[in-house]
C-alpha cells in the first residue's frame, strides 16, 4: 500500500534523526567546554546551540505559516539554558510539522511554499550538526550519530 505522505514521512524521519543528533550533543559536551572554538575565528560551541536553535525558530515558522516567536540568545551562554532553548525551538518544529501533509507542504502560503523551510530546515541542522561533531571530537567525544553506530 502506498503511503499517503511519502515527502513529508522522508522528511519527518531526517528531522527526527537530525534533532536527536543536537539535542545528544548538547548534553554531552561538558559545561565547561560551552566556551571552546575550534579556532579563533569560529563560533564557540554555546553559539553553535544558540544559532541552531534560532535557525530553528525561522525555518519552523515558514513550515508552520506562523511567525517566529522573539527570542534572543545571544547572550545566554549557560548549557542548561541553552539545552533548554535549543529544547524549546524543536517543540516549536514539532507543532509546526504536526498534521502537515504533503499537499500543504506544496501549497504556496502568502506566496511562500513550507516545503522550502523543509528542505532548508534539513541542509541547515546537518549543517550545523556537522560543525559541532568536530567541537566533540576534538574534546574526545564520540559524536551521537557515530555512538549510535557502535552500539
Amino acid at each position: 500500500m502506498a503511503q499517503s505522505n511519502p515527502l513529508v514521512a522522508a522528511f519527518t524521519a531526517r528531522y527526527n534523526s537530525a534533532k536527536r543528533n543536537l539535542i545528544e550533543s548538547a548534553e554531552a559536551m561538558p559545561e565547561a567546554n560551552y566556551t571552546f572554538k575550534l579556532s579563533p575565528t569560529q563560533r564557540t560551541f554555546s553559539e553553535w546551540i544558540a544559532h541552531t536553535a534560532m535557525g530553528n525558530y525561522s525555518f519552523c515558522a515558514g513550515i508552520g505559516g506562523s511567525p517566529a516567536p522573539a527570542v534572543k540568545l545571544s547572550e545566554v551562554t549557560a548549557k542548561a539554558d541553552l539545552q533548554k532553548a535549543l529544547q524549546a525551538s524543536f517543540d516549536f518544529c514539532d507543532t509546526a510539522i504536526q498534521g502537515l501533509g504533503d499537499q500543504k507542504a506544496l501549497t504556496a502560503n502568502n506566496g511562500k511554499y513550507p516545503v522550502n523551510a523543509m528542505f532548508g530546515l534539513i541542509a541547515g541542522l546537518n549543517d550545523h550538526y556537522g560543525n559541532i561533531v568536530g567541537y566533540l571530537r576534538s574534546k574526545g567525544i564520540t559524536p551521537p550519530s557515530s555512538a549510535v553506530r557502535t552500539k
